[in-house]
């Protein structure tokens, strides 16, 4: 049983990193973003969060649908990043538009939920 955990946890671990993340967070591309009635998609992530690298997947591919609206994100070891977006956890997707958080949920997981999500802001 133990070896069965054990790889069980082995492969979730790598899946998690095997994706790349990076942070694109950029404080001046958001307020401009904002200013200009833009549509701005945030996520928070962390390098070994499983949760995260299937949200990157299907944000990735967001990218080509939504090209209209700037995909943002960082890892939530910045905490000023996190304090100004008021997001405290990882995994956590947020719309922005208009100087307002339009939506934000946390841990989902589906294309059709996260799109749905998107689509709440453009």
């Amino acid at each position: 049983m133990k070896k069965i955990l054990t790889l069980f946890f082995v492969f979730f671990a790598f899946e998690s990193i095997a994706i790349e993340k990076k942070t694109t967070f950029d404080f001046d591309i958001f307020k401009e973003a904002q200013m200009t009635g833009k549509t701005v998609v945030v996520n928070s992530w962390n390098k070994f969060c499983g949760t995260c690298a299937q949200q990157t997947k299907i944000i990735n591919e967001a990218k080509k649908e939504f090209p209209n609206v700037i995909f943002l994100s960082y890892e939530q070891k910045h905490k000023d990043i996190a304090n100004f977006l008021k997001i405290d956890y990882w995994a956590t997707i947020a719309v922005y538009k208009n100087n307002k958080k339009i939506m934000q949920e946390i841990g989902i997981t589906t294309k059709q939920d996260i799109y749905s999500l998107i689509n709440q802001g453009v």
